[in-house]
């Protein structure tokens, strides 16, 4: 019975990392990184996801430096001392806030699509925010039971599309390549790859057993890639480079300009449906996080009025910006990705342990990435690139 059990806890591992990963991002993807080709998206792909494993062996390797259960606070605070602990906070605050902003605004325009309404964006929006937001209010058990539904969801509607939409993809267009246009996508790629939230947990849940978490890592982060690169095949094979630059220049997800390059309507029904679970599926999940790390933060009981007032707020501040601002979708994301991931999933494992390995000398035997300290300043440099790169796309001009 061992190694069955050793097996289901390497699976339920991946599972968890697949499942944190798959999400709002996937549908930014192809908009963001059509204009460049399919050859030059798929290398991208596989860049970003060799430099999310490798950030996410040297959390591994932090956490085993400190106690079970630490969170990325505290890491943070242990390693880098309170301006580590700070930047961490508000830098988390930053990405729910982000992240929150675009699924409202995305699912807004989603749900409009779907039901056919004849009414604008925001309100859409309100209206998927009322239907979500007493989920939250109702507790992890409410999200427990809604998720599974939603997780149904997206598996059957994404074989759906990839079954009906195959025939119809162009290997002509799937030729066509510009590389110069390549790097402006990655500030979106790093929120649809990261993962790396899950490594407190999966220490946890995995009994910090070392060599099954690092192939839950592989074999979790390996899946998405995979699902990314067939979703990025079909949608790159329909919309021709130009369809996908004005999607990106109007916020819009990579289901939205199907309707104008597809003879057979069942394509974008069903996309729509899949771009709905995948907006869903992510945002609920996220919303419980937000609600939880904001009520720990401010110290908030999460009964009665208080309960309440906290639900409002955190749905609130993000609906603002999605009702004053319909098209931020891929701004929001840029945001999250090119900052705030940056930041905490990419700048700061190698930073803490360069702190961990050759300031406070921990045990060499707890290394999990070979390549020593350049290794670890081709991650910083990478990080920062990224960085860079966000805020050099919003300065005006």
């Amino acid at each position: 019975m061992r190694p069955i059990h050793s097996v289901g806890n390497v699976v339920g591992g991946a599972l968890l990392i697949a499942g944190t990963m798959i999400g709002v991002g996937m549908l930014a993807l192809p908009v963001v990184t059509g204009p460049s080709g399919f050859i030059p998206s798929a290398s991208i792909y596989f860049i970003c996801w060799v430099f999310m494993v490798c950030t996410a062996l040297l959390f591994v390797e932090v956490s085993l430096w400190l106690p079970s259960d630490t969170s990325f606070i505290s890491m943070a605070d242990k390693l880098l001392g309170p301006i580590g602990r700070h930047i961490y906070w508000v830098a988390y605050l930053f990405l729910f806030l982000t992240v929150m902003i675009a699924h409202i605004a995305g699912g807004g325009s989603i749900l409009c699509d779907i039901l056919s309404w004849d009414v604008s964006n925001r309100v859409s929006s309100l209206i998927y925010v009322a239907v979500i937001a007493p989920v939250i209010y109702l507790g992890t058990r409410s999200v427990d039971r809604i998720n599974k539904v939603l997780i149904s969801g997206v598996i059957l509607s994404y074989l759906a599309f990839v079954a009906v939409s195959w025939s119809s993809v162009s290997y002509q267009l799937l030729s066509f390549t510009s590389w110069s246009k390549t790097w402006i996508a990655l500030p979106i790629l790093f929120t649809a790859f990261t993962f790396q939230i899950i490594i407190p947990t999966l220490m946890t849940y995995m009994k910090r057993d070392v060599p099954k978490i690092r192939l839950a890592i592989f074999i979790g982060s390996s899946i998405p890639l995979v699902i990314y690169l067939v979703w990025e095949f079909i949608i790159l094979g329909i919309v021709p480079p130009d369809g996908l630059t004005d999607a990106a220049r109007l916020g819009q997800n990579a289901v939205a300009p199907l309707r104008y390059y597809i003879a057979n309507n069942s394509i974008f029904t069903i996309g729509k449906a899949f771009a709905f679970f995948a907006m869903t599926t992510s945002f609920v999940p996220l919303a419980l996080s937000f609600f939880d790390f904001m009520a720990d933060g401010l110290k908030i009981k999460k009964v009665g009025m208080k309960k309440a007032s906290l639900v409002f707020a955190i749905f609130g501040i993000p609906t603002i910006f999605a009702l004053i601002y319909p098209n931020i979708f891929l701004v929001a994301l840029g945001y999250a990705g090119g900052i705030s991931c940056a930041l905490l999933f990419g700048l700061m494992p190698p930073i803490m342990a360069w702190v961990g390995r050759y300031i406070k000398k921990y045990p060499s035997d707890t290394r999990q990435l070979p390549g020593g300290k350049p290794l670890l300043v081709v991650l910083m440099a990478f990080a920062l690139l990224i960085l860079a790169g966000e805020v050099i796309q919003q300065i005006p001009g």
